[in-house]
C-alpha cells in the first residue's frame, strides 16, 4: 500500500511537470515537483494551477457578475465621478463606455465625438466605439460617415466589423441597394458566423428568401454544436436574430 501512495504522489506530480512545460513555467518548478513530489504538488497547485484553471476563471467571472447585480451602476457613477474630477481624454472615454455599456447611447456617442476633437482625433478605436454608440442610439447617418473614414485611413482595421456595421447602417438609412452589396462582400470576403447572422438578419427583414434560407441552414448547422459558453458569448446577435424571425414571421 505504500507504494501506491508513493506512484501516486509521483504520478501527480509528472503531471504538474507536464503542465509546468506546456504552460512556460519556470524550471525550478521541475525540481520542486520531483525533490517533494508531495508537497510541491500542493503547492504548484495552489500557487499556479488553481490560477490558471477554467475553476478560477468562472470563480472570478462569476464574483464579478454578482458584483455587477448587486451593484449595477457602480462604473457608470465611479466613471462620471473621474471625470468630473479630472476631465481628461482617457477619463472621457471611460465615461463613454460605461454610458454605452449602461444603454444611455446618446449620451455615450456625445462623449466619445468630444474625444474624437482632441488629441485622439485620428484614433480608429476610439472612433469605433463612437459608430458602436452612434448604431446603438439610431444615428445612421454619423455611423456611416465615420466608418467610411475608418475604412479610408486604416482599410484592414477591424474589417469584418466595419463592414457590418456599414451594411446594417446604410439598411437602417433606407440605401438598401448598397446595403446589398456591402452585405455579400462582406459574405464573400469573410464568411464567420457573426457575418454570417448579420446577413441572415438582414434578409429575413429585407425579404431576400433564398439567401435567407441559405444563411439559416449555414447558421443553425453551426450552432447546433456550440456548448453553452459559446452560446452566452453570442448571445447579442442570437436575440438579434430571434427578433428578426419574428418580425420576418409577423410580417409574412
Amino acid at each position: 500500500m505504500p507504494f501506491i501512495g508513493l506512484g501516486l504522489h509521483i504520478l501527480i506530480a509528472l503531471y504538474f511537470g507536464i503542465h509546468a512545460i506546456r504552460s512556460g513555467q519556470n524550471l525550478y518548478w521541475l525540481f520542486v515537483l520531483f525533490s517533494f513530489p508531495l508537497l510541491g504538488s500542493v503547492v504548484y497547485f495552489f500557487a499556479i494551477y488553481l490560477p490558471d484553471s477554467r475553476l478560477q476563471q468562472g470563480a472570478k467571472k462569476a464574483v464579478v457578475s454578482a458584483a455587477k447585480a448587486l451593484n449595477p451602476g457602480r462604473e457608470l457613477r465611479d466613471a462620471q465621478a473621474a471625470f468630473d474630477y479630472t476631465p481628461t481624454a482617457q477619463n472621457q472615454m471611460r465615461l463613454a463606455a460605461a454610458l454605452l455599456k449602461a444603454g444611455q447611447a446618446e449620451e455615450a456617442a456625445a462623449n466619445y465625438e468630444a474625444c474624437l476633437t482632441g488629441p485622439f482625433a485620428n484614433d480608429s478605436g476610439i472612433r469605433f466605439e463612437a459608430v458602436c454608440a452612434h448604431v446603438e442610439s439610431g444615428n445612421f447617418v454619423r455611423a456611416i460617415e465615420l466608418l467610411e473614414l475608418m475604412r479610408k485611413m486604416q482599410p484592414e482595421f477591424r474589417a469584418e466589423q466595419v463592414s457590418l456595421l456599414l451594411a446594417r447602417s446604410l439598411s437602417q438609412a433606407g440605401r438598401s441597394m448598397e446595403a446589398k452589396a456591402e452585405f455579400e462582400s462582406a459574405l464573400a470576403r469573410f464568411g464567420s458566423f457573426e457575418t454570417k447572422a448579420e446577413c441572415l438578419i438582414w434578409a429575413l427583414l429585407a425579404n431576400e428568401k433564398g439567401l435567407a434560407a441559405h444563411l439559416q441552414v449555414e447558421v443553425q448547422r453551426t450552432t447546433d454544436h456550440w456548448n453553452r459558453q459559446t452560446r452566452d458569448l453570442n448571445r447579442p446577435v442570437l436575440r438579434r436574430l430571434e427578433a428578426a424571425y419574428e418580425q420576418a414571421r409577423q410580417l409574412a
